[in-house]
């Protein structure tokens, strides 16, 4: 059958259908023209298209995956040959991009005063000190959803034409040891380059593989592990943000990474302003949620794509939207986590999308039938300690596998 015979019957009978919202109207509607395609011999790549383009066009009343399977089922198709190719994907993804401006300060606004609130109670004496140990802490989980703010601003993803909004988030991103400059480079490359097996590691968490262990010198197999090791991670404050994103930065390109010598002067006053305020006023006005939230960010970037079923792939078999479906997890939480941590636990959303704002990634997963089955982890010390158990990767068995691994092997 012919193209136009088969655009003319997709017309006459799914024009009518647009506005169906129940799934057994749905299928009985498939059913019918199961019956009918039959007679008109519609060719199987044809049936396969027009699956596709029903499951994007009618997404918002096919909603539950197995109406869409058994609407597979019923024309005698392969369910992955229904599902949309990569450049399919990128282009159904840019109906999420667009910014509500209105929503983005919301959000910023709303942040900030959620900070200022919460560090108030830190720093008053009205309080009793278990309440202001609980408000220092909200103050870090509070500073991890602005962090979401900065990243989303920095992707050109919302508030890109604001110059308040930049002033406001270029001065946050000193203020907690990510300038710009440093964390627009690294995070940029880390986009180009996700969870390829090897290569240059910038933005990321550095990855040897099993032969590349097998190789090294004892020197360079303890440095390797004491960059993975939890307490590095954990110690995001020190280790990541303070040596990683700002000292060490601006001394190797002082006139590239110049806002990072303002931050290292900026958190040196700012550490002489509180200790002068007080021993209490120093720990749960600044350290404490500096420690909580760069301690999390850092874990967060760290199980992104570090968990049992990553999938990384060599630089000639890498592609963007296969990282970012494959390479990048889901992390479960709960409402109020997703919250505090801005649903950076859509990371495979943001992925595959970086210019969807972070408060649209829910919607995008479930709009999108192909981003609802990706790899998980979460919060549970259970799957923590899972994710941190993943060394090395391991090329032959496209594994990621422990360090008592490698040896044995």
């Amino acid at each position: 059958m012919d193209d136009n015979r088969f655009n003319c019957l997709y017309f006459i009978w799914f024009l009518p259908s647009w506005d169906w919202r129940n799934d057994g109207a749905c299928l009985l509607y498939l059913g019918i023209l199961r019956i009918t395609s039959s007679f008109c011999s519609l060719h199987s790549e044809n049936i396969g298209r027009h699956c596709r383009t029903m499951h994007f066009c009618g997404g918002s009343w096919v909603k539950s995956r197995a109406v869409f399977e058994i609407h597979c089922e019923l024309f005698d198709v392969p369910f992955e040959s229904c599902m949309r190719n990569p450049k399919e994907l990128l282009v159904a993804s840019k109906a999420f991009t667009s910014e509500t401006k209105w929503i983005s300060w919301w959000h910023l606004l709303t942040g900030i005063a959620c900070y200022t609130l919460s560090l108030v109670v830190a720093c008053s004496d009205f309080f009793p000190m278990l309440v202001r140990i609980v408000g220092s802490c909200v103050s870090g989980l509070v500073i991890v959803r602005l962090f979401i703010i900065y990243h989303d601003y920095n992707h050109g993803t919302i508030l890109k034409r604001s110059w308040i909004a930049a002033s406001i988030l270029k001065v946050y991103g000193m203020l907690v040891l990510s300038p710009s400059s440093v964390w627009s480079h690294s995070h940029d490359h880390h986009h180009k380059h996700n969870s390829r097996s090897s290569g240059n590691n910038t933005g990321s968490y550095p990855l040897m593989t099993r032969e590349e262990y097998v190789k090294a010198d004892r020197w360079k197999r303890f440095g390797y592990a004491v960059s993975r090791h939890p307490i590095t991670v954990f110690g995001g404050y020190l280790t990541v943000f303070l040596y990683g994103m700002t000292i060490r930065s601006f001394f190797l390109h002082p006139r590239k990474h110049f806002d990072a010598g303002i931050a290292m002067v900026l958190h040196a006053a700012l550490l002489t302003f509180c200790y002068m305020q007080g021993w209490d006023i120093l720990i749960l006005g600044m350290l404490l949620p500096l420690v909580v939230s760069c301690g999390l960010g850092a874990y967060l970037f760290y199980a992104q794509h570090n968990f049992p079923t990553c999938q990384l792939h060599r630089r000639e078999d890498w592609h963007y939207v296969l990282a970012a479906l494959k390479s990048s997890s889901y992390i479960r939480m709960s409402k109020l986590m997703h919250w505090f941590t801005g649903n950076v636990g859509y990371h495979h959303v943001h992925h595959l999308n970086a210019k969807i704002p972070f408060y649209r990634l829910p919607e995008a997963m479930a709009a999108m039938e192909e981003l609802q089955t990706p790899g998980t982890t979460s919060l549970h010390p259970r799957d923590i300690l899972a994710c941190f158990r993943l060394k090395l990767w391991d090329a032959d068995r496209c594994t990621f596998i422990s360090f008592r691994e490698a040896v044995k092997a």
